[in-house]
């Protein structure tokens, strides 16, 4: 590993050539750039998952840590390559001051040549993508609607938001869900006419997998809030039939029971970020069905026609901040304006 502290992009590239010149073919066969934008806390987290995911996708990882936008402009770096983090090569750059707005002007550079951009938030999610010219730049972005202070509205957003490209890791936590759900239908033809889903009022999980069965099966399934369970407990399809089909969570297995049939056990574990982030990597394309399940969930059409290159849209923090002081300076008592 190379420290760099109080550097400059230049100084990052040139350590980092030297160290893939001294790694040899630990270093090579790149499949793709991931640039993570982390929180301080959750480096390690990030480092982690990244791991995992380095173990299928050999990548460059650019951990982007934007820290004190007030102080002075400063570049600190860790350089590793191999190592603790798998067939990866990883740079992790804490900006400070102005320099944190810019995070571009260090990451371009560095991006590793001819090869997919990934960027992945591992914090609460951006509102708009746009803002971020690390989203912009980006072929895929992965967002984890599940660390906003409100996750359905945070889900919401991501609908408003949408560009073909993007993706959740809230839709691929309920992957093994879909499949057990999909696969009760690969001996019968019997039409769902009706669904219920039990989870915490504010998984969104479960109103993700309310929108993916609405708009596979034309129906309007219903949300029962429940508390028995911190995750997504339940989803239940009634056939017209008369049949029932019901998935139950149990620790790590899931319950399968069905008219008729015996009740059956199925392995459903909580799977660790870096094995949701390595599934996500595997395409590089736009997920259509993920955006019909999006956009059924937020009442949203049309979302897999928008364009899907995007336009930066250039937003200082530091001026909004002072343009809300100045409106909360102007207004009165009953606040509004003066």
């Amino acid at each position: 590993m190379i420290g760099l502290w109080d550097t400059n992009g230049n100084e990052v590239i040139k350590a980092l050539a030297a160290e893939r010149r001294s790694a040899g073919g630990v270093a090579s066969g790149l499949a793709l750039t991931l640039v993570a934008v982390v929180e301080e806390k959750k480096v390690r987290e990030a480092e982690a998952a990244a791991t995992i995911a380095a173990a299928a996708h050999p990548c460059r990882l650019l951990i982007v840590v934007r820290s004190d936008m007030e102080g002075r402009s400063r570049l600190d770096a860790e350089i590793v390559v191999g190592g603790r983090l798998g067939p990866a090569e990883a740079v992790v750059m804490r900006m400070y001051g102005r320099l944190a707005l810019h995070a571009e002007s260090v990451v371009m550079p560095l991006l590793a040549p001819d090869v997919p951009v990934v960027t992945w938030w591992h914090q609460e999610p951006p509102d708009m993508i746009a803002n971020d010219f690390l989203g912009v730049v980006a072929d895929r972005r992965i967002t984890d609607c599940a660390q906003a202070p409100d996750p359905v509205a945070a889900l919401r957003q991501r609908a408003a938001d949408y560009a073909p490209g993007d993706t959740d890791l809230t839709w691929t936590r309920i992957t093994l869900w879909r499949t057990l759900v999909a696969g009760a239908f690969d001996t019968t033809d019997e039409r769902v006419i009706g669904a219920t889903i039990v989870a915490p009022e504010k998984d969104p999980t479960a109103w993700l997998m309310k929108g993916w069965l609405q708009s596979r099966l034309g129906i309007e399934p219903k949300l029962e809030a429940s508390d028995r369970s911190p995750r997504m407990h339940s989803v239940e399809l009634q056939c017209a039939n008369g049949d029932c089909v019901r998935v139950t969570r149990e620790e790590n297995t899931a319950l399968f029971s069905r008219t008729g049939q015996e009740d059956r056990y199925m392995p459903l574990p909580k799977r660790p970020v870096g094995d949701e982030l390595a599934e996500e990597l595997r395409r590089l394309d736009a997920d259509q069905i993920y955006s019909e399940a999006l956009g059924a969930m937020a009442g949203a059409t049309g979302l897999d026609h928008k364009p899907p290159m995007r336009v930066h849209v250039w937003k200082d923090p530091a001026l909004a901040a002072r343009a809300g002081e100045e409106a909360g300076a102007m207004a009165g008592p009953g606040g509004t304006a003066a």
